[in-house]
């Protein structure tokens, strides 16, 4: 089944040789997303300012700036220093590239001709963290609008349609309208502490427990307003 075009992240492929483009294009192409070509570290730059990248797939031999350099100032820039960057280089290369690598901040390294599963199984990784986030993100914003009463449900909806009733019915449409918002974010605050633990590592775990925290006190409030 074919991704709708709004599910897509976006991949970018880095590499001064047109071939190689070509060639990482065809083993990406499974995978269904939007690939987007860059022939030097600075048009890779100017790419990502542009727009967001789920993982970068860059060379590190490059004339100008090279694939080191371009990493390292990936990493500098708060808009995208933590988009997950793996480097690609040829058989010849030094043995302290890999060395290299990790210390400007690459996520992984493979060496020319690669395997295309195994790239494509490392770049799906980095999708799926991607799509992962990006949930997470929505979620977060979907509650904050609850709870500064920005979003409109339809109970506050149909509140203000009915401007003429009398008071006491208002008053009864407001508590409910307040069970009903606490219901849902109880359901949200369950939505992400369900995506942080599917992520791996100490920090995902103990804000999903801080979160299962505020999901059981949200509850409780929810339902004494009932």
């Amino acid at each position: 089944m074919s991704t709708s075009a709004s599910e897509k992240s976006s991949i970018l492929i880095v590499d001064d040789m047109e071939e190689n483009l070509v060639a990482l294009e065809a083993v990406l192409g499974s995978l269904d997303q939007q690939v987007v070509r860059a022939h030097s570290g600075e048009e890779a730059l100017k790419a990502m300012l542009r727009q967001e990248f789920a993982v970068v797939l860059l060379d590190v031999l490059m004339p100008g700036m090279d694939g080191f350099e371009t990493a390292a100032n990936i990493k500098r820039l708060d808009q995208t220093k933590d988009v997950p960057i793996i480097l690609l280089t040829g058989t010849d290369a030094d043995t302290d590239y890999a060395y290299r690598g990790y210390a400007v901040g690459a996520a992984d390294f493979l060496t020319k001709p690669f395997d295309p599963w195994l790239l494509r199984t490392k770049v799906n990784v980095f999708l799926e963290l991607h799509r992962k986030n990006r949930q997470l993100a929505a979620q977060a914003e979907q509650l904050r609008r609850l709870l500064v009463g920005d979003g409109t449900s339809e109970e506050t909806t149909e509140g203000a349609e009915a401007e003429g009733a009398q008071e006491g019915e208002k008053a009864g449409a407001s508590e409910a309208g307040s069970a009903d918002r606490l219901t849902e974010i109880v359901n949200r605050l369950a939505q992400i502490e369900l995506l942080l633990r599917d992520e791996e590592g100490e920090a995902s775990t103990g804000l999903a427990d801080r979160i299962s925290e505020m999901e059981h006190a949200v509850d409780t409030l929810r339902i004494n307003e009932e």
